[in-house]
Protein backbone atom coordinates (compact mmCIF):
# COMPACT_ATOMS: atom_id res chain seq x y z
CA UNK A 1 0.00 0.00 0.00
CA UNK A 2 1.20 3.24 -0.72
CA UNK A 3 0.38 6.91 0.35
CA UNK A 4 0.47 10.38 -0.80
CA UNK A 5 -0.27 13.57 1.24
CA UNK A 6 -3.50 15.32 0.33
CA UNK A 7 -1.06 18.98 -0.36
CA UNK A 8 1.42 16.82 -2.24
CA UNK A 9 -0.01 14.11 -4.76
CA UNK A 10 3.33 12.75 -5.77
CA UNK A 11 4.82 11.48 -2.08
CA UNK A 12 5.10 7.95 -2.17
CA UNK A 13 5.05 6.22 1.74
CA UNK A 14 4.71 3.10 3.06
CA UNK A 15 1.85 2.10 5.33
CA UNK A 16 4.24 1.72 8.19
CA UNK A 17 5.67 5.46 7.85
CA UNK A 18 2.22 6.37 7.51
CA UNK A 19 0.80 4.79 10.55
CA UNK A 20 4.06 6.40 12.54
CA UNK A 21 4.23 9.61 10.95
CA UNK A 22 0.61 10.13 11.19
CA UNK A 23 0.76 13.54 9.36
CA UNK A 24 3.07 14.23 6.49
CA UNK A 25 5.75 16.89 7.01
CA UNK A 26 3.60 19.42 4.70
CA UNK A 27 0.50 19.38 6.60
CA UNK A 28 -1.43 17.39 4.46
CA UNK A 29 -2.73 13.78 5.39
CA UNK A 30 -2.28 10.82 3.92
CA UNK A 31 -4.26 9.10 1.23
CA UNK A 32 -4.09 5.71 -0.71
CA UNK A 33 -2.80 6.18 -3.54
CA UNK A 34 -4.80 3.23 -5.34
CA UNK A 35 -8.22 2.65 -3.88
CA UNK A 36 -9.59 -0.77 -5.33
CA UNK A 37 -12.56 -2.03 -6.34
CA UNK A 38 -14.02 -4.76 -3.85
CA UNK A 39 -15.30 -7.67 -6.27
CA UNK A 40 -18.92 -8.11 -7.02
CA UNK A 41 -19.28 -11.50 -5.86
CA UNK A 42 -17.79 -10.52 -2.69
CA UNK A 43 -20.55 -7.64 -2.10
CA UNK A 44 -23.44 -9.62 -3.43
CA UNK A 45 -22.71 -12.77 -0.98
CA UNK A 46 -21.77 -10.01 1.79
CA UNK A 47 -24.12 -11.74 4.05
CA UNK A 48 -22.65 -14.90 4.82
CA UNK A 49 -19.63 -13.45 6.12
CA UNK A 50 -18.89 -12.46 10.00
CA UNK A 51 -17.53 -9.31 11.08
CA UNK A 52 -13.97 -10.54 10.75
CA UNK A 53 -13.93 -11.90 7.60
CA UNK A 54 -15.37 -8.57 6.36
CA UNK A 55 -12.52 -6.65 8.20
CA UNK A 56 -10.19 -9.33 6.63
CA UNK A 57 -11.50 -9.11 3.21
CA UNK A 58 -11.80 -5.15 3.17
CA UNK A 59 -8.00 -4.34 4.96
CA UNK A 60 -6.22 -6.78 3.00
CA UNK A 61 -7.70 -4.89 -0.27
CA UNK A 62 -6.42 -2.05 1.03
CA UNK A 63 -2.98 -2.57 2.72
CA UNK A 64 -2.12 -5.87 -0.15
CA UNK A 65 1.73 -6.84 1.30
CA UNK A 66 2.23 -4.66 3.85
CA UNK A 67 1.05 -7.33 6.83
CA UNK A 68 0.92 -11.19 5.60
CA UNK A 69 -1.86 -12.68 5.97
CA UNK A 70 -2.22 -14.33 8.57
CA UNK A 71 -1.11 -11.97 11.06
CA UNK A 72 -3.58 -9.57 9.50
CA UNK A 73 -6.05 -12.08 10.67
CA UNK A 74 -4.66 -12.66 13.72
CA UNK A 75 -4.54 -8.59 14.36
CA UNK A 76 -8.05 -8.33 13.28
CA UNK A 77 -9.59 -10.96 15.62
CA UNK A 78 -7.53 -9.62 18.48
CA UNK A 79 -8.72 -6.05 17.55
CA UNK A 80 -12.44 -6.20 16.48
CA UNK A 81 -13.55 -8.29 19.36
CA UNK A 82 -16.90 -7.48 20.03
CA UNK A 83 -20.54 -6.76 17.62
CA UNK A 84 -21.50 -3.88 16.28
CA UNK A 85 -25.26 -4.75 15.42
CA UNK A 86 -28.01 -3.16 13.20
CA UNK A 87 -31.14 -3.24 15.41
CA UNK A 88 -34.05 -3.16 13.61
CA UNK A 89 -36.02 0.03 15.42
CA UNK A 90 -39.54 -0.32 12.90
CA UNK A 91 -40.04 -1.73 9.08
CA UNK A 92 -37.21 0.40 7.72
CA UNK A 93 -35.29 2.25 10.26
CA UNK A 94 -32.31 0.55 12.17
CA UNK A 95 -29.80 1.79 14.71
CA UNK A 96 -26.31 0.66 14.01
CA UNK A 97 -24.66 0.31 17.89
CA UNK A 98 -20.82 0.75 17.39
CA UNK A 99 -20.46 1.17 21.37
CA UNK A 100 -19.92 -2.72 22.16
CA UNK A 101 -15.89 -1.95 22.60
CA UNK A 102 -14.35 -1.46 26.00
CA UNK A 103 -14.43 2.13 26.15
CA UNK A 104 -18.06 2.33 25.02
CA UNK A 105 -17.39 4.17 21.72
CA UNK A 106 -17.25 3.49 17.59
CA UNK A 107 -13.50 4.75 18.32
CA UNK A 108 -12.79 1.51 20.29
CA UNK A 109 -12.56 0.09 16.17
CA UNK A 110 -9.98 2.26 15.12
CA UNK A 111 -8.30 3.07 18.30
CA UNK A 112 -7.72 -1.19 19.21
CA UNK A 113 -6.45 -1.41 15.40
CA UNK A 114 -4.10 1.07 15.40
CA UNK A 115 -2.76 0.06 18.41
CA UNK A 116 -2.39 -3.19 17.28
CA UNK A 117 -1.00 -2.34 14.16
CA UNK A 118 2.06 0.04 15.95
CA UNK A 119 2.83 -2.97 18.41
CA UNK A 120 2.72 -5.32 15.35
CA UNK A 121 5.52 -3.02 13.48
CA UNK A 122 7.17 -1.83 16.52
CA UNK A 123 11.11 -3.68 16.85
CA UNK A 124 12.61 -4.44 20.37
CA UNK A 125 15.09 -1.99 21.41
CA UNK A 126 13.44 0.77 19.54
CA UNK A 127 12.49 4.47 20.40
CA UNK A 128 9.88 5.04 22.05
CA UNK A 129 6.95 5.54 20.37
CA UNK A 130 5.40 8.58 21.72
CA UNK A 131 1.65 9.11 21.02
CA UNK A 132 -0.43 12.15 20.94
CA UNK A 133 -4.05 12.23 20.64
CA UNK A 134 -6.49 15.45 20.98
CA UNK A 135 -9.99 14.51 22.09
CA UNK A 136 -13.40 15.86 22.41
CA UNK A 137 -15.37 13.03 24.09
CA UNK A 138 -14.49 9.54 22.90
CA UNK A 139 -11.60 9.54 21.26
CA UNK A 140 -9.34 9.53 24.02
CA UNK A 141 -10.86 6.66 26.39
CA UNK A 142 -11.05 4.47 23.35
CA UNK A 143 -6.94 5.17 22.81
CA UNK A 144 -6.22 4.75 26.17
CA UNK A 145 -7.43 1.40 26.76
CA UNK A 146 -6.42 0.39 23.15
CA UNK A 147 -2.68 0.87 23.80
CA UNK A 148 -2.82 0.46 27.83
CA UNK A 149 0.01 -1.58 28.42
CA UNK A 150 1.64 -1.57 25.23
CA UNK A 151 5.43 -2.17 25.61
CA UNK A 152 7.71 0.67 24.10
CA UNK A 153 4.78 3.36 23.89
CA UNK A 154 3.90 6.26 25.35
CA UNK A 155 0.27 8.18 25.12
CA UNK A 156 -0.38 11.77 25.49
CA UNK A 157 -4.05 12.98 25.45
CA UNK A 158 -4.73 16.56 25.52
CA UNK A 159 -8.60 17.72 26.51
CA UNK A 160 -11.02 20.37 26.99
CA UNK A 161 -11.37 21.64 30.54
CA UNK A 162 -15.09 21.20 31.23
CA UNK A 163 -16.02 19.83 28.00
CA UNK A 164 -15.87 16.03 28.67
CA UNK A 165 -18.67 14.56 30.48
CA UNK A 166 -17.61 13.11 33.87
CA UNK A 167 -17.72 9.49 32.69
CA UNK A 168 -15.36 10.22 29.54
CA UNK A 169 -13.01 12.32 31.80
CA UNK A 170 -12.56 9.06 34.21
CA UNK A 171 -11.99 6.98 31.03
CA UNK A 172 -8.87 9.91 30.49
CA UNK A 173 -7.26 9.91 33.65
CA UNK A 174 -7.41 7.02 35.66
CA UNK A 175 -5.26 4.55 33.47
CA UNK A 176 -2.38 5.25 34.88
CA UNK A 177 0.96 2.92 33.43
CA UNK A 178 1.46 4.66 30.06
CA UNK A 179 -1.22 6.63 29.64
CA UNK A 180 -1.07 10.39 30.47
CA UNK A 181 -3.67 13.33 30.53
CA UNK A 182 -3.62 16.98 30.31
CA UNK A 183 -6.49 19.33 30.53
CA UNK A 184 -6.12 22.07 28.29
CA UNK A 185 -7.80 25.36 29.20
CA UNK A 186 -9.40 25.96 25.84
CA UNK A 187 -11.69 23.95 23.32
CA UNK A 188 -10.92 20.68 21.25
CA UNK A 189 -9.82 22.87 18.59
CA UNK A 190 -7.36 24.31 20.59
CA UNK A 191 -5.96 20.43 21.74
CA UNK A 192 -6.24 19.42 18.02
CA UNK A 193 -4.07 22.70 17.25
CA UNK A 194 -1.45 22.01 19.87
CA UNK A 195 -0.97 18.25 18.46
CA UNK A 196 -0.51 19.27 14.96
CA UNK A 197 2.33 21.76 16.01
CA UNK A 198 3.66 19.28 17.87
CA UNK A 199 4.12 17.11 14.50
CA UNK A 200 5.46 20.10 12.79
CA UNK A 201 8.02 21.05 15.28
CA UNK A 202 11.64 20.45 14.21
CA UNK A 203 13.03 20.24 18.09
CA UNK A 204 10.67 17.48 19.07
CA UNK A 205 10.74 15.54 16.08
CA UNK A 206 14.57 15.42 16.79
CA UNK A 207 14.48 14.21 20.40
CA UNK A 208 10.81 12.03 19.95
CA UNK A 209 9.45 9.64 17.50
CA UNK A 210 5.84 11.24 17.61
CA UNK A 211 2.51 9.79 15.88
CA UNK A 212 -1.04 10.35 16.29
CA UNK A 213 -3.90 8.20 17.57
CA UNK A 214 -6.77 10.59 16.14
CA UNK A 215 -8.51 10.13 12.72
CA UNK A 216 -6.01 12.18 11.16
CA UNK A 217 -4.04 8.75 10.92
CA UNK A 218 -5.06 6.38 8.29
CA UNK A 219 -5.05 3.38 10.51
CA UNK A 220 -7.75 4.54 12.55
CA UNK A 221 -9.68 5.57 8.99
CA UNK A 222 -9.29 1.74 7.85
CA UNK A 223 -10.96 -0.17 10.56
CA UNK A 224 -13.63 1.94 10.25
CA UNK A 225 -14.61 1.08 6.94
CA UNK A 226 -15.66 -2.46 8.39
CA UNK A 227 -18.73 -1.60 10.09
CA UNK A 228 -20.22 -0.03 7.19
CA UNK A 229 -19.72 -3.44 5.17
CA UNK A 230 -20.72 -5.33 8.16
CA UNK A 231 -24.18 -3.12 8.39
CA UNK A 232 -24.77 -3.72 4.79
CA UNK A 233 -24.14 -7.65 5.14
CA UNK A 234 -27.08 -7.53 7.71
CA UNK A 235 -29.24 -5.67 5.82
CA UNK A 236 -28.86 -7.89 2.89
CA UNK A 237 -30.02 -10.64 5.70
CA UNK A 238 -33.56 -9.00 5.94
CA UNK A 239 -33.56 -8.59 1.90
CA UNK A 240 -32.48 -5.16 1.75
CA UNK A 241 -30.67 -3.69 -0.92
CA UNK A 242 -30.67 -0.11 -0.99
CA UNK A 243 -29.09 1.59 2.36
CA UNK A 244 -28.84 5.48 3.85
CA UNK A 245 -26.11 6.15 6.29
CA UNK A 246 -26.89 9.10 8.85
CA UNK A 247 -23.32 10.13 10.46
CA UNK A 248 -22.79 11.77 13.31
CA UNK A 249 -20.26 14.58 12.11
CA UNK A 250 -17.81 16.20 13.92
CA UNK A 251 -13.77 15.73 12.71
CA UNK A 252 -15.41 13.90 9.76
CA UNK A 253 -13.27 10.76 9.96
CA UNK A 254 -16.30 8.41 11.12
CA UNK A 255 -18.04 9.57 7.16
CA UNK A 256 -14.55 10.07 5.73
CA UNK A 257 -14.41 6.26 6.31
CA UNK A 258 -18.00 5.80 5.31
CA UNK A 259 -17.49 7.38 2.16
CA UNK A 260 -13.65 5.46 2.03
CA UNK A 261 -16.14 2.42 1.70
CA UNK A 262 -18.15 3.99 -0.63
CA UNK A 263 -14.87 4.12 -3.14
CA UNK A 264 -14.08 0.67 -2.33
CA UNK A 265 -17.53 -0.41 -3.64
CA UNK A 266 -20.44 -0.25 -0.81
CA UNK A 267 -23.06 0.67 -2.50
CA UNK A 268 -24.70 2.83 -0.12
CA UNK A 269 -27.47 5.31 -1.63
CA UNK A 270 -27.06 8.12 0.42
CA UNK A 271 -24.63 9.39 3.39
CA UNK A 272 -26.44 12.08 5.92
CA UNK A 273 -23.39 13.86 7.91
CA UNK A 274 -25.72 14.93 10.90
CA UNK A 275 -23.91 18.26 12.69
CA UNK A 276 -24.83 19.68 15.77
CA UNK A 277 -24.50 23.84 15.57
CA UNK A 278 -20.66 23.36 14.71
CA UNK A 279 -21.69 23.73 11.18
CA UNK A 280 -18.65 24.37 8.90
CA UNK A 281 -19.80 21.61 6.47
CA UNK A 282 -23.41 22.22 6.02
CA UNK A 283 -22.75 25.90 5.78
CA UNK A 284 -19.95 24.79 3.04
CA UNK A 285 -22.15 22.41 1.13
CA UNK A 286 -25.05 25.20 0.59
CA UNK A 287 -22.76 28.00 0.10
CA UNK A 288 -19.47 26.28 -1.40
CA UNK A 289 -17.55 28.83 0.63
CA UNK A 290 -15.14 26.98 3.50
CA UNK A 291 -15.10 28.71 6.32
CA UNK A 292 -14.30 27.40 9.88
CA UNK A 293 -15.04 28.92 13.00
CA UNK A 294 -14.41 28.44 16.95
CA UNK A 295 -16.21 25.54 18.49
CA UNK A 296 -19.15 25.89 20.61
CA UNK A 297 -19.95 23.57 23.94
CA UNK A 298 -23.25 21.36 23.31
CA UNK A 299 -24.45 18.51 24.23
CA UNK A 300 -23.16 16.58 21.75
CA UNK A 301 -19.49 17.32 22.90
CA UNK A 302 -17.73 14.63 20.64
CA UNK A 303 -18.99 16.60 17.48
CA UNK A 304 -18.17 20.42 19.19
CA UNK A 305 -15.51 20.38 16.55
CA UNK A 306 -15.34 23.97 14.50
CA UNK A 307 -12.45 22.57 12.03
CA UNK A 308 -12.64 19.19 11.19
CA UNK A 309 -9.30 17.43 9.82
CA UNK A 310 -10.68 14.83 7.86
CA UNK A 311 -12.88 17.38 5.66
CA UNK A 312 -9.84 17.52 3.31
CA UNK A 313 -9.77 13.30 2.93
CA UNK A 314 -13.38 13.68 1.77
CA UNK A 315 -12.65 16.74 -0.49
CA UNK A 316 -9.84 14.49 -2.07
CA UNK A 317 -11.62 11.57 -2.51
CA UNK A 318 -13.46 14.12 -4.81
CA UNK A 319 -11.46 15.10 -6.25
CA UNK A 320 -12.67 18.78 -5.28
CA UNK A 321 -15.64 18.30 -6.77
CA UNK A 322 -18.12 19.59 -5.00
CA UNK A 323 -21.26 19.00 -7.03
CA UNK A 324 -20.11 15.30 -7.76
CA UNK A 325 -19.83 15.19 -3.44
CA UNK A 326 -23.18 16.70 -3.20
CA UNK A 327 -24.88 13.65 -4.85
CA UNK A 328 -23.61 11.57 -2.32
CA UNK A 329 -23.65 13.61 0.97
CA UNK A 330 -26.52 15.56 2.56
CA UNK A 331 -25.30 17.22 5.61
CA UNK A 332 -28.29 18.68 8.71
CA UNK A 333 -27.53 20.89 11.66
CA UNK A 334 -29.16 20.70 14.97
CA UNK A 335 -29.29 22.92 18.11
CA UNK A 336 -29.59 21.36 21.84
CA UNK A 337 -33.19 21.69 21.94
CA UNK A 338 -33.70 19.79 18.89
CA UNK A 339 -31.23 17.39 20.16
CA UNK A 340 -33.42 16.40 23.60
CA UNK A 341 -36.52 16.63 21.56
CA UNK A 342 -34.98 13.86 19.49
CA UNK A 343 -33.90 11.79 22.60
CA UNK A 344 -37.69 11.96 23.72
CA UNK A 345 -39.07 11.20 20.60
CA UNK A 346 -36.78 8.16 20.05
CA UNK A 347 -37.87 6.92 23.55
CA UNK A 348 -41.34 7.68 23.37
CA UNK A 349 -41.57 5.93 19.47
CA UNK A 350 -39.28 2.99 20.00
CA UNK A 351 -38.39 2.58 23.97
CA UNK A 352 -34.97 3.08 22.68
CA UNK A 353 -32.32 5.65 24.67
CA UNK A 354 -29.86 6.98 22.44
CA UNK A 355 -27.14 9.66 23.03
CA UNK A 356 -27.08 13.09 21.65
CA UNK A 357 -25.23 12.38 19.51
CA UNK A 358 -26.81 9.17 17.79
CA UNK A 359 -30.26 11.62 18.62
CA UNK A 360 -28.59 14.07 15.75
CA UNK A 361 -27.89 11.11 13.47
CA UNK A 362 -31.56 10.63 14.23
CA UNK A 363 -33.28 13.85 13.32
CA UNK A 364 -30.97 13.87 10.21
CA UNK A 365 -33.03 10.68 8.86
CA UNK A 366 -36.17 12.00 9.97
CA UNK A 367 -35.90 15.59 8.14
CA UNK A 368 -34.33 13.77 4.87
CA UNK A 369 -37.41 11.27 4.66
CA UNK A 370 -39.69 14.98 4.72
CA UNK A 371 -37.23 16.24 2.10
CA UNK A 372 -37.40 12.70 -0.16
CA UNK A 373 -40.34 11.03 0.78
CA UNK A 374 -40.05 8.57 -2.49
CA UNK A 375 -37.29 6.83 -1.34
CA UNK A 376 -37.81 3.88 0.41
CA UNK A 377 -34.27 2.33 1.16
CA UNK A 378 -33.35 1.27 4.35
CA UNK A 379 -32.37 3.94 6.73
CA UNK A 380 -29.44 3.67 9.37
CA UNK A 381 -28.04 6.06 12.05
CA UNK A 382 -24.69 5.69 13.85
CA UNK A 383 -24.73 5.33 17.50
CA UNK A 384 -21.64 6.16 18.59
CA UNK A 385 -21.48 6.11 22.39
CA UNK A 386 -23.43 4.42 24.94
CA UNK A 387 -25.48 6.85 26.83
CA UNK A 388 -24.44 6.55 30.34
CA UNK A 389 -21.82 8.51 29.46
CA UNK A 390 -23.93 11.59 29.27
CA UNK A 391 -26.36 11.59 32.73
CA UNK A 392 -26.70 14.99 32.68
CA UNK A 393 -28.42 15.43 29.50
CA UNK A 394 -31.50 13.38 29.82
CA UNK A 395 -34.68 13.61 31.63
CA UNK A 396 -35.25 11.84 34.60
CA UNK A 397 -37.49 9.17 33.32
CA UNK A 398 -36.04 8.49 30.23
CA UNK A 399 -32.09 8.80 32.57
CA UNK A 400 -33.55 5.87 34.67
CA UNK A 401 -33.51 3.64 31.77
CA UNK A 402 -30.09 3.60 31.31
CA UNK A 403 -28.06 0.46 32.48
CA UNK A 404 -24.83 1.13 33.67
CA UNK A 405 -21.83 -1.18 32.39
CA UNK A 406 -19.39 -2.75 35.02
CA UNK A 407 -16.64 -0.82 33.51
CA UNK A 408 -18.14 2.23 34.55
CA UNK A 409 -18.80 1.52 38.05
CA UNK A 410 -15.12 0.11 38.23
CA UNK A 411 -14.14 3.31 37.16
CA UNK A 412 -15.32 5.59 39.73
CA UNK A 413 -13.31 3.86 42.58
CA UNK A 414 -9.78 4.45 41.00
CA UNK A 415 -7.80 7.43 41.31
CA UNK A 416 -7.63 10.07 38.65
CA UNK A 417 -4.86 12.29 37.71
CA UNK A 418 -4.53 15.00 34.71
CA UNK A 419 -1.71 17.32 34.28
CA UNK A 420 -3.31 21.57 33.37
CA UNK A 421 -2.02 23.54 30.68
CA UNK A 422 -3.15 26.57 28.49
CA UNK A 423 -3.19 27.05 24.62
CA UNK A 424 -0.07 28.08 24.18
CA UNK A 425 2.41 25.95 22.40
CA UNK A 426 5.72 26.62 24.39
CA UNK A 427 3.86 25.72 27.26
CA UNK A 428 3.08 22.29 25.68
CA UNK A 429 6.20 21.90 24.07
CA UNK A 430 7.97 22.41 27.70
CA UNK A 431 5.64 19.89 29.04
CA UNK A 432 6.91 17.59 26.58
CA UNK A 433 10.34 18.50 26.81
CA UNK A 434 10.61 18.19 30.86
CA UNK A 435 9.33 14.63 30.28
CA UNK A 436 11.37 13.15 27.97
CA UNK A 437 12.29 9.63 29.33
Amino acid sequence: MKLYSTNNKDLRVSFKEAVFNSMPQDKGLYMPVEIPQLDADFIENIAQYSLPEIAYKVASALLKDEIPAEDLKALIEDAINFEAPAVQLDEDTYVLELFHGPSLAFKDFGARFMSRVMAYFLKDGEQLLDVLVATSGDTGGAVALGFLGVPNTRVTILYPKGKVSPIQELQLTTNGQNIRAIEVKGTFDDCQALVKQAFADEELNSKFRLTSANSINISRLIPQTFYYFNTYAQLKKQGFNDVIFSVPSGNFGNIGAGLLAYKLGLPVKQFIAATNINDTVPRFLESGIYETKPSTQTYSNAMDVGAPSNWIRIMDLFNQDIEALKKVVTSYRFNDEETLDGIIDIDAKFDYVACPHTAIAYLAIEKYRKENPEDKSAAVFLSTAHACKFPDIFPSDIAAKIEIPEQVKALESKSHHADKLGVDFEGFKNYLLSNIS
